[in-house]
């Protein structure tokens, strides 16, 4: 049985070009059987890729022949079949939307953590820990004391900072998302809004349960993810929709924009 690579992918980077980028990056994942979701702005590219390994591959490389690109961040997991039906790129006013102006995480953000590191830093009690994605992401599963802000959409995520009183009373924020992306945002986003120690997850959750054992993970339950896997399991494994729970279920099969994250 062949196996389909599946590549989580961004990078915020000015695209000028971007419109222009959107049928010739369509055409050549096409010839090549890779199906997925792909945001273009012209603050960079946003997305999840599936297919034949020999194809997800050459796609990541034409991706990175673009000085732009070149130092792409992509991570990896593996399906038995494809998980997306069609190839989409779209293109978007963001690749990850905030709805915010001047957030750009080139000139500011937070400081990464690698997935190795990670339990240290949200054991410390003078630690808060949030949880970046929506409520419907936190309910499939999600590190131990980590704040749930009960988001449906990234973009209310200021309102709820500035709204949550208690992240003030401790020194330092720690942040997780899925991928990395939304935190990055998230994190330029309260470091301009005077949050001084702000930590996040390098890679996101993805990346942490690739990196770091189950007998050592403070992750519990299963990684949701916007495809036809609907989540992970620790050893990023598709779980293919064998539990949804109520917080989630309005959410599945909807076409959304999300793309990677």
């Amino acid at each position: 049985m062949t196996d389909y690579l599946v590549a989580a992918l961004y990078k915020f980077t000015p695209l000028d070009d971007f419109e222009a980028m959107r049928e010739p990056l369509k055409a050549f994942c096409q010839a090549r059987d890779v199906r997925g979701s792909l945001l273009l702005a012209s603050e960079g590219i946003n997305g999840t890729i599936c297919g034949p390994e020999a194809g997800v591959r050459e796609v990541l490389a034409h991706l990175r022949s673009d000085p732009r690109l070149s130092d792409l961040n992509h991570k990896e997991s593996w399906s038995h079949r494809h998980v997306y039906k069609r190839i989409k790129v779209r293109l978007k006013q963001e690749i990850v939307r905030l709805a915010v102006d001047g957030i750009d995480p080139n000139e500011i953000v937070g400081t990464y953590v690698k997935p190795e590191d990670w339990n240290a830093l949200i054991e410390d009690p003078e630690v808060v820990v949030i949880d970046t994605r929506n409520d419907y992401e936190y309910a499939f599963g999600t590190f131990e004391r980590a704040v749930n802000p009960e988001t449906q959409a990234f973009r209310e995520f200021p309102e709820w900072v500035d709204q949550s009183e208690d992240l003030r009373k401790k020194p330092k924020v720690a942040m997780f998302c899925t991928g990395g992306i939304r935190c990055e945002k998230a994190t330029a986003w309260m470091l301009k809004h005077g949050f001084e120690e702000v930590f996040h997850l390098e890679g996101g959750i993805l990346n942490y349960l690739e990196k770091v054992p189950e007998d050592k993970s403070l992750w519990k339950g299963e990684c949701f993810v916007f495809d036809d896997r609907i989540s992970v399991d620790h050893k990023l494994a598709p779980k293919w929709g064998s539990w949804i729970p109520d917080e989630a279920k309005h959410v599945i099969n909807e076409d959304t924009d999300y793309a990677g994250e």
